[in-house]
C-alpha cells in the first residue's frame, strides 16, 4: 500500500479518461473519506452529487462547460462528475466572513475535497479539481436548491494518460518560514540572520 506522501507526489490533475466504468465501492470509498473531514464547529457543510447517470451527465457537461468555459470539457470523457456543494445557511460561517474575513465554509470543502482526491489516487482513479464552469447552468442543469452552491466539480474516473511529471513547485523555503515571515530555516540553523524572501 503507498504511504501517504506516496500518494500526494503521485497525484496528477488528469484530463484525459478512459470509458471503463467506477465501481460503486469505490466512489462509496472516496466519499467516506470526504465525510470524515474536519469542518469549523463540526458544521459539516459539504455535500455531494454523483452524477453517473450517461442522460445526465451529458446535459451537465453541455451546459456547464459552453462559451469560455469550453476549454474544460474534457471533463466530459470521464464516466463520473462529483458535483461538489455548499451548504449557505451555517451561523458559524456567516460569522466566520463578518468577523475573521474568512470564508471558513470554503476552507472545510476544500479539505474534504482533498480527502475524496487523495482517497480516488489510493483506488487508482483520475481526478481534477475544477472550478472553471459555468455555475449558472450548472445548477440549472442539475435543479440544485437555492439553499446550496456549487463550489467545485471533480471529474472521476480511470486516465487514460497521466501528466509524466509533477508540476514544479516552489522549493520549501519559499513558502514555509521559522518564527516570523520570511525567517527560512537554512537561515536559522547557520545563525546568519533573517533570509527573506525578495
Amino acid at each position: 500500500m503507498p504511504s501517504f506522501m506516496d500518494l500526494v507526489r503521485s497525484r496528477r490533475s488528469i484530463r484525459r479518461f478512459l470509458p471503463r466504468p467506477v465501481e460503486k465501492e469505490k466512489l462509496l470509498a472516496c466519499l467516506e473519506a470526504a465525510r470524515l473531514a474536519p469542518s469549523a464547529q463540526n458544521a459539516q457543510p459539504w455535500r455531494f452529487v454523483i452524477v453517473d447517470d450517461p442522460v445526465l451527465k451529458d446535459t451537465l457537461c453541455r451546459n456547464a462547460f459552453t462559451g469560455i468555459y469550453s476549454t474544460s470539457r474534457f471533463a466530459a470523457q470521464a464516466p463520473v462528475i462529483v458535483v461538489v456543494l455548499a451548504r449557505k445557511d451555517f451561523v458559524a460561517h456567516r460569522l466566520g466572513r463578518q468577523i475573521q474575513k474568512t470564508a471558513f465554509h470554503l476552507i472545510d470543502i476544500g479539505i474534504a475535497g482533498e480527502h475524496f482526491i487523495l482517497q480516488a489516487e489510493e483506488l487508482g482513479l483520475g481526478t481534477c479539481w475544477m472550478g472553471w464552469f459555468s455555475y449558472r447552468k450548472a445548477r440549472k442543469a442539475l435543479r440544485v436548491p437555492r439553499r446550496y452552491k456549487i463550489i467545485a466539480l471533480i471529474p472521476v474516473g480511470y486516465a487514460a494518460s497521466r501528466p509524466p511529471r509533477e508540476t514544479v513547485r516552489m522549493a520549501l523555503g519559499k513558502v514555509a518560514w521559522w518564527n516570523g515571515v520570511g525567517i527560512s530555516q537554512e537561515a536559522k540553523e547557520c545563525g546568519s540572520g533573517p533570509k527573506t524572501e525578495s
